[in-house]
């Protein structure tokens, strides 16, 4: 979990998007936070104003990228810093160590929660046991 949040934050100082608070980063649009267990790795990111419709998730290699833009409203005229947009890219530490492609999305109420499964050490197919004789 250390290894994931440093690499976030290597990600988020070469981007400028995330700070260096452990286990949380911040966006325009509010902090997220990423908790940890044996099984999977858990996304807590606020997305305000952005509903499922407007929201992307993909794994490219080991790069989770989370993307959304919402709608401009009347109200906003010329302005488009007022549109929702949101855009992180978070390098995870080996994509063999994740089932990438068994990656969940869900979005509730503005929060989008992802779930990254772990790949189990037995499953693992860089890992060889020797046999010890």
């Amino acid at each position: 979990m250390a290894r994931l949040l440093s690499l976030m934050e290597d990600v988020a100082t070469k981007t400028g998007g995330l700070s260096s608070t452990a286990g949380a980063g911040a966006s325009r649009l509010g902090r997220w936070v990423a908790k940890e267990d044996d099984d999977a790795v858990y996304l807590k990111v606020p997305m305000p104003g952005l509903t499922k419709e407007h929201v992307k998730v993909r794994a490219d290699k080991n790069i989770l990228v989370i993307e959304g833009e919402g709608e401009k409203q009347p109200w906003d005229g010329d302005d488009d810093s007022a549109v929702p947009k949101y855009n992180r890219r978070i390098e995870m530490p080996a994509a063999d160590a994740y089932k990438m492609d068994k990656i969940k999305a869900e979005m509730k109420n503005g929060v989008l929660w992802v779930t990254l499964l772990k790949v189990k050490e037995e499953e693992r197919t860089d890992v060889f046991h020797v046999k010890v004789e």
